[in-house]
């Protein structure tokens, strides 16, 4: 992380997005078959540029073919694609800050590039509104399909005081925090008490470079320096939502803790049989 500073955010990123698929009601998608490693997955819209970092994971599975040989596993079976990616999203955001979160083993590849779920699963930055009640909805609608309720929304969408949108990943660009590679609750203390305004410029730049915008595509800050996207404003604009925005901004104890749980079970949804790490 020290030679890359995008390396821990990506590989959050990563794992969140191998999780993220997760419906409760089909008992499809999620992390536990790591199908975010092929191909047909990694071409969908919100998963543009994790192809490069399942390549940079690829050297790591060849070095431990099998999990008795990496010293924090134990266990009789080959290193599955599943645990590595949701693995070292667990590391990378311990190692740049944030807390400990309990990590367990025993996902099961899957072989079938068939049991890809369809694109379409992942959170939209925006509905065509904004922060409005369009993309509000969105959001909702995609977390309640995996199991998750408001507050948890909330906490998992802290991991924004990491990392920086990319041009070739998401169409928009910059960074949430002025520390993009350290996890504090800083995403809450700034979507809270900055002003945010709509970025014409970003507008532009969005027609451009995909086909769905408005003019809330970015908002940035007085300085200039840093953005959100309208589905972060929605998280002020939702009286639901951003009281526990105001929870957070003021502790971040009390985040860690509610993050620490929410991605937990982001990264076991549909999956059974796993053993703790250090059990």
């Amino acid at each position: 992380m020290k030679k890359d500073a995008d390396f821990g955010p990506t590989m959050v990123r990563l794992a969140w997005h191998s999780s993220g698929t997760y419906d409760k009601m089909t008992k499809t998608g999620g992390n536990g078959g790591g199908t975010i490693r092929f191909k047909e997955e990694l071409a969908h819209g919100g998963n543009a540029g994790l192809d490069k970092a399942v390549k940079r994971l690829e050297p790591i599975k060849k070095r431990h073919p099998d999990v008795r040989r990496v010293p924090i596993y134990t266990g009789p079976h080959t290193t599955a694609w599943a645990d590595l990616i949701a693995y070292v999203g667990v590391v990378s955001i311990e190692t740049m800050g944030g807390p400990a979160i309990p990590f367990a083993y025993g996902r099961v590849d899957e072989m079938d590039p068939g049991k890809v779920t369809p694109d379409g699963r992942l959170p939209d930055a925006d509905k065509g509104d904004g922060p409005g009640p369009k993309t509000r909805a969105g959001i909702r609608e995609v977390f309640n399909r995996m199991g998750f309720d408001d507050q948890e929304i909330v906490a998992l969408s802290g991991a924004h005081a990491l990392g920086r949108c990319h041009a070739d990943a998401s169409g928009y660009v910059g960074p949430w925090s002025g520390t993009p590679t350290l996890f504090n609750n800083s995403y809450f203390v700034l979507l809270k008490g900055l002003k945010w305004t709509p970025n014409d410029k970003a507008a532009k730049f969005q027609a451009r470079s995909i086909a769905h915008w408005s003019p809330y595509d970015r908002y940035t800050d007085p300085s200039g320096n840093l953005m959100m996207l309208p589905s972060d404003i929605a998280l002020i604009e939702d009286p639901k939502f951003k009281k526990y925005v105001d929870v957070y901004a003021k502790d971040q104890k009390k985040f860690f803790d509610d993050f620490s749980k929410a991605f937990n079970k982001l990264e076991t949804l549909g999956t059974s049989g796993l053993t703790p790490l250090n059990a």
